[in-house]
């Protein structure tokens, strides 16, 4: 007897987690959902944002198309995440290619393209918890004494990306930051 009141017991609260879990995970994303912009397409460059190259195969039965989304997404982007901009580095092309790909396989994304005499770095991104295929391209360009590193991040489904965007370039930006002062 018990042994069936503990099995009961730890029943309850296995059911009690997971119905929890159950409610807390869309009730999180609602809350973030109302903090972020509804937009899918982040980039640094919101005038001559990265494109998609090596990837765009990979996203031709993709909902959300390889063209960016223009106007009113690089609108929203200005004002929800004010801080993401081009990148301005001293280090060589070559040096940044590399360090960017380091940080790419750190990161853990999957490694799609680098076209290192271009500057260009593709890579995909599968979220968690939903398993989304979310892309990211990489642009390293000469500007006289500096190099400017522009990152772009698109979901392939879905209106809104919850912000998830946004966040992977900033991860990418710390990590790629963390290879430079090794």
């Amino acid at each position: 007897m018990f042994k069936r009141n503990t099995a009961s017991i730890g029943s309850a609260l296995i059911s009690a987690v997971l119905a929890i879990t159950a409610i807390a995970i869309p009730l999180s994303m609602m809350n973030t959902a109302k903090n972020v912009p509804p937009i899918h397409d982040i980039s640094t460059d919101l005038v001559n944002p990265p494109a998609f190259v090596a990837i765009a195969p990979l996203r031709a039965d993709a909902p959300n198309p390889v063209a960016y989304d223009g106007i009113e997404t690089a609108e929203q982007q200005r004002i929800g995440y004010p801080e993401l901009q081009t990148l301005r580095y001293d280090q060589t092309q070559p040096e940044l290619v590399a360090a960017s790909t380091q940080a790419i396989e750190n990161l853990g994304w999957e490694l799609v393209n680098i076209d290192a005499d271009k500057g260009i770095i593709e890579a995909t991104d599968t979220t968690a918890w939903f398993s989304f295929k979310d892309d990211i391209v990489v642009r390293i360009t000469d500007s006289e004494n500096e190099r400017l590193v522009d990152i772009r991040s698109k979901s392939r489904i879905g209106g809104s990306d919850l912000g998830k965007n946004a966040a992977r370039i900033h991860g990418f930006i710390d990590a790629l930051d963390g290879e430079l002062a090794n």
